[in-house]
């Protein structure tokens, strides 16, 4: 089973429409299969009153006015949606409101991505099971009891559910990234499982991969000198690229146990390329005796094999041997 890779772009084109369509084409070229954008309405999700998580934009007086900015028109997500598809990749936008989840339907998203702080969000996911779409549930600020409910919520629709794992700090160190999650939600929730990275590397992706994960979600910058909040903990679209490749050979590599016997079998020609035969090192005459200075092991694998290098001292040769030359039963007495 494949792993999908999704770029994350959210709000790293910082309200140029342009900037967003230019991560569709780099996302699309670093080979990864989907793309990702928050879609946010300020009116319909945010007061003037919200408070910055960390406050960064000289440009935004207020939280609501940076979401402001942030909006795109319905016929811009439109866009933005048949872009996508043309360069093959799926098009995902976390939805923040109630109107953003009915504008997001009518684009068509090819499924729905919960952010962590939505995950308790009753009304938000209702509006969503009720489009059929499949799940994937971020699980970034949310105990177990609190993942259990939703995951309870969204089977009772009986969609298909990913549960992603994710920690919501930006950049997220090793110790708090819990790759021990995956198996966690996998046998708890009996559904697809993933990774949610915000490390800013790409080494979560692929060991996620090399656990099975069935989705990788990393957040991605065209450049580390971009400006937005999400940079330190963005991958860059080079670095998206090694991640895909890495993730596809992890993946190939799952998806095709080796039975040990048969391939060695497969290796059976090339094998004496590798081994050592028991060699003559120095000319004896017939009737030397072999002992450890005048044989000893040499490639390639074709005359007696090494492994009888013992029980050949003391034995004598029944004919003149040269040095280099691979022993065969025909040379001893």
């Amino acid at each position: 089973m494949p792993t999908l890779v999704i770029a994350e772009v959210a709000q790293a084109h910082d309200g140029s429409l342009g900037m967003a369509h230019a991560f569709i084409d780099a996302i699309a070229h670093a080979g990864a299969d989907a793309v990702k954008f928050q879609t946010h309405i300020a009116a319909a999700e945010s007061t003037p009153a919200e408070p910055w998580r960390v406050q960064f934009s000289c440009q935004d007086k207020s939280r609501y006015d940076y979401w402001k900015r942030m909006e795109f028109s319905e016929t811009q997500w439109l866009g933005l949606k048949q872009h996508a598809d043309e360069k093959g990749l799926q098009f995902l936008s976390s939805p923040f409101s109630l109107e953003a989840v009915d504008l997001l339907a009518r684009v068509r998203v090819a499924a729905w991505k919960i952010a962590s702080g939505e995950i308790t969000n009753g009304p938000m996911l209702e509006r969503m099971a009720a489009t059929g779409l499949p799940i994937l549930l971020s699980t970034g600020m949310s105990p177990l009891a609190e993942i259990d409910e939703t995951v309870a919520r969204v089977k009772a629709h009986s969609l298909p559910l990913t549960v992603l794992q994710c920690t919501t700090a930006y950049p997220c160190p090793p110790e708090k990234i819990g790759l021990n999650l995956l198996s966690l939600f996998r046998e708890r929730y009996g559904c697809k499982v993933g990774l949610s990275d915000h490390s800013g590397t790409i080494y979560p992706g692929l060991a996620a991969a090399a656990l099975g994960a069935e989705v990788i979600e990393v957040h991605v910058t065209l450049s580390r000198d971009a400006f937005g909040p999400d940079v330190p903990a963005s991958v860059t679209t080079s670095e998206l690229r090694q991640l895909v490749e890495g993730v596809r050979f992890i993946r190939t590599a799952l998806d095709n146990p080796v039975d040990k016997d048969s391939q060695a079998n497969e290796l059976a020609p090339v094998r004496s390329l590798f081994t050592k035969s028991i060699a003559v090192l120095v000319n004896l005459p017939s009737g030397a005796e072999l002992n450890e200075k005048n044989v000893g092991l040499r490639k390639p694998g074709t005359g007696l094999p090494a492994e009888r290098l013992p029980e050949l001292y003391g034995r004598k040769l029944r004919r003149p041997v040269t040095a280099g030359t691979l022993l065969s039963e025909d040379d001893l007495a």
